[in-house]
């Protein structure tokens, strides 16, 4: 699998990194818990690489109740102090209380728009954005729709959300489809051979 074709962003040398692009990365996502493990999981990236975040993600999932919003949105100052001593998360305490307000406004919004994934792909009309890349220079760090959603979220008392993490957020679970024209995943998720995680 090394030999193929990937977007110029993937490290190669980490196995980690090659199946996060090969099987995740701009897969369309139907699954309230995963969107909301993503999101959780890029305001945790915010100033560092999403690298450093991905290597952690089984730590995360341990110990945020497997990315349960309802226990999450019930954290205490005692979970989070905890959580601050945890050797295996990113320890900011920013990025901790976020957690808990953005599970509560997952909350919220799940019971107004039925689903959160409902609310978050109603911001690109519940179809992928496909963008046609050939370099890294080619990336952009925003959208127009990240811009919308990112105020949106923020409005809703959500935090670690500017349209920087918010679009990194849509390229992750698929909102985007941001594989370069020569990445062999590219024409895999458009023709659906990459099956929507949760659909």
């Amino acid at each position: 699998m090394t030999d193929l074709c990937r977007c110029p962003w993937v490290d190669p040398s980490k196995p980690d990194y090659l199946a996060y692009h090969d099987q995740e990365w701009g897969v369309p996502v139907h699954d309230d818990r995963l969107q909301f493990e993503f999101l959780l999981l890029e305001g945790a990236q915010a100033g560092l690489s999403w690298y450093t975040v991905l290597r952690k993600r089984q730590n995360y999932r341990e110990a945020f109740d497997g990315f349960d919003a309802e226990k999450i949105a019930r954290y205490d100052q005692a979970k989070i102090e905890a959580l601050l001593q945890n050797p295996g998360i990113i320890r900011n305490r920013a990025k901790i209380q976020a957690a808990v307000l953005n599970a509560r406004g997952y909350l919220a919004i799940r019971e107004q728009f039925g689903s959160f994934d409902a609310y978050l792909w109603g911001f690109v009309d519940g179809r992928p954005i496909v963008n046609e890349l050939r370099t890294l220079a080619d990336y952009a760090a925003t959208s127009r729709q990240s811009d919308l959603m990112s105020r949106d979220l923020k409005q809703r008392g959500f935090k670690f959300v500017g349209s920087t993490i918010v679009y990194a957020h849509m390229q992750a679970v698929g909102m985007v489809n941001d594989h370069t024209l020569g990445c062999f995943r590219r024409r895999e998720i458009i023709d659906g051979y990459g099956e929507a995680a949760g659909g």
